[in-house]
């Protein structure tokens, strides 16, 4: 477990002091994979660097399993950072040797034997999906298998938690989904705590149990992701939601439009049922589904339907009523607002 208690890091640049953290505290449950998400500036990327002390906290405390970190030596500090691996936007590889040697350099360092090297690196290049590569440099690698030699070696010294400073940032999307895969399945099979930085809402949709989101320096808001996707409490929050929920129906389409549009917001099981259906059963009005979607976080579907509802205004005030008691969340949009808060 990694237990975060009132860090602050502030730094001095030109005369001025910047505070690069401010005040945060945050819990990290041991075996989940948590995301911290945030523009560039937020602060994440010093805040995950806090966690194995390469960025020494003006002020507060770092635990990892209940060891407070700034009260080692040098030494034993040293010792617990062979617990903690991290991997990079960068991938941080050394051009001049082989995956096999980039991989066997972090055993090396260790204290490891010649045999136990040569199986650990082949266990790794294996679980990372590489083993027909290891003799190749990284400049024969594309950006993906560079990660997975990355990856490969911050596990070497078996560590329990797993730093991840935007990993993904500098990959395809289809290479990012294979990563994001490697890494749900290292945190299943080797019960792994990883701490995911990103400014990507998708990859905490995708991997993280819960998520923290970071603004200037301090997290604004925290919780399940599946709760801070479905009900967002912070502006901020809800501008990146929108980056994976969001959708604008075209300009044409909306000048057709003569009824009241109508957004639903289905949590949970209920994302399953006919609850459309069964409200135009219900009332003489008619309802023309424009755009939907239904997303799967942490295998929990939420769903988002926008409709057009005609008809009767006193019944389409019924209808909206009906749903407003059967679904998470209905949204009635005026003329002039309809775009912009489609999300």
């Amino acid at each position: 477990m990694i237990k975060l208690e009132n860090i602050t890091k502030k730094y001095t640049s030109k005369g001025k002091q910047i505070i690069g953290v401010d005040d945060v505290t945050l819990t990290v449950e041991a075996g989940e994979v948590f995301g911290i998400v945030g523009y560039s500036g937020a602060g994440k990327s010093t805040l995950l660097r806090c966690i194995n002390l390469l960025e020494k906290p003006t002020s507060g405390k770092v635990f990892v399993d209940g060891v407070n970190l700034h009260k080692l030596s040098p030494k034993d500090l040293r010792k617990a950072r062979q617990s903690i691996g991290m991997i990079f936007q960068g991938f941080h590889l050394v051009s001049s040797k082989t995956v096999y040697e980039n991989v066997a350099f972090a055993l090396r360092a260790a204290g490891a034997d010649k045999k136990q090297i040569k199986q650990r690196v082949d266990e790794l290049l294996a679980l990372v999906g590489l083993e027909d590569r290891k003799h190749q440099y990284p400049a024969q690698l594309s950006g993906g298998q560079k990660q997975r030699v990355s990856i490969a070696r911050a596990l070497a010294n078996q560590p329990k938690i797993l730093l991840c400073d935007e990993a993904t940032s500098a990959l395809d999307p289809g290479t990012t989904k294979s990563i994001l895969a490697l890494l749900k399945k290292i945190n299943k099979e080797l019960g792994l705590t990883i701490v995911v930085i990103t400014h990507e809402m998708e990859v905490v949709k995708e991997i993280c149990s819960r998520c923290a989101v970071m603004q200037d320096g301090k997290v604004v808001e925290h919780g399940p992701t599946y709760d801070i996707f479905s009900d967002p409490a912070n502006p901020l929050t809800l501008s990146f939601i929108q980056t994976v929920l969001s959708f604008d129906l075209p300009e044409e389409l909306l000048g057709e439009i003569n009824g009241k549009l109508v957004r639903l917001q289905f949590k949970g099981n209920i994302a399953a049922d006919a609850v459309v259906s069964d409200m135009l059963q219900a009332f003489p009005i008619r309802g023309n589904i424009l755009h939907g979607k239904v997303e799967y976080i942490q295998s929990k579907p939420l769903g988002i339907f926008v409709m057009e509802l005609n008809g009767n205004e006193a019944e389409v005030n019924k209808a909206i009523a009906y749903l407003r008691d059967k679904v998470s969340k209905v949204e009635v949009f005026d003329d002039g607002s309809r775009n912009r808060h489609l999300a």
